[in-house]
């Protein structure tokens, strides 16, 4: 029998980030580019993923921010948000299941691609960051 629940407060989200976040410590392709961003940042990083995610999947504003602007000035390629979209879902897999927790998939996705489009069209330099 499977006990897993859906996503279903903030506390849910608190699960899913920290538990996504030890995976990315970990990776091999992912970990050095977080740790050397975040080196000491990393509790401020989980509370505004927290913010984040309540605000993406249940409307909660407090959210402030431009997640985009934050990793336009990363070297990343297709493979960097691959693996990134692989271990968000692993990690819903891992802990939820239900309608929102596919939800959250969807949306991880979704914002994986729209970051590679634009960081793929800045190197192109056929759009540049906004500030």
């Amino acid at each position: 029998m499977n006990c897993k629940k859906d996503i279903e407060r903030l506390e849910d989200i608190k699960v899913l980030v920290d538990g996504f976040y030890e995976k990315i410590k970990e990776d091999e392709l992912l970990a050095p580019i977080f740790n050397f961003r975040l080196s000491t940042h990393w509790v401020p990083h989980l509370e505004k993923m927290y913010t984040f995610w309540n605000a993406a999947l249940f409307g909660v504003k407090g959210y402030h921010g431009n997640p985009y602007m934050k990793h336009a000035t990363m070297e990343l390629d297709p493979e960097h948000f691959e693996r990134w979209i692989s271990i968000f879902k692993q990690t819903i897999d891992a802990y939820f299941q239900g309608p929102l927790a596919e939800e959250a998939k969807i949306r991880g996705a979704v914002m994986a691609s729209m970051f590679l489009l634009k960081l793929d069209k800045i190197k192109q330099g056929t759009i540049k960051p906004l500030n």
